[in-house]
């Protein structure tokens, strides 16, 4: 088997498993049809790394900042172009049962919906932490934040969530 073969086995073996990682963490940083251009370019870039010579030590949380900065990357040149998403595209529901399908793909549109009305930082922290179970001090690396400072940033964008999906509540039942 050749180096190079070698070195690409060695890559997807280390990576591929933290492949949902990088698409949760794009879903929370691009609209819905970019996502998978977000994650391929996030891939490339590592690749690009670990063949230079630098694979790192903890993959996860290397490939999540790769992930971060090229969303926050393509987010800008969207920007640029005058394309940033107003409102994420809406899942759709399964086949199977299709009232349970229903309500679960209301509340987590409904969750989807108030996680992008909170500022950037809250919202990557939060998606790093509760949903991608990053510990704060991993997160602090991959934001290249104090810990201290992702923590405020959870406690406070969770706070701020939780004021959010009550007004939904309530709209809902009035």
């Amino acid at each position: 088997m050749s180096m190079r073969k070698r070195t690409h086995d060695d890559f997807l073996e280390a990576t591929l498993p933290s492949l949902d990682l990088a698409y949760n963490l794009a879903r929370r940083l691009v609209d819905a049809r970019d996502v998978e251009d977000v994650v391929q370019e996030s891939f490339t870039r590592a690749f690009e790394a670990w063949i230079s010579g630098r694979p790192p030590r903890k993959v996860e949380p290397w490939l999540a900042t790769i992930c971060l900065n090229t969303g926050r990357s393509w987010l800008r040149r969207a920007s640029n172009r005058r394309e940033v998403p107003t409102e994420p595209d809406p899942t759709l529901a399964g086949q199977e049962d299709v009232a349970r399908d229903a309500i679960g793909s209301v509340r987590k549109d409904a969750v989807h919906a108030a996680l992008w009305e909170l500022p950037e930082e809250q919202r990557i922290a939060i998606a790093l932490m509760d949903l991608d179970g990053f510990t704060a001090s991993e997160v602090g690396k991959i934001t290249d934040s104090p810990r201290g400072t992702v923590l405020a940033r959870v406690h406070r964008g969770r706070k701020k969530l939780a004021r959010l999906l009550e007004k939904e509540v309530d709209q809902v039942e009035t």
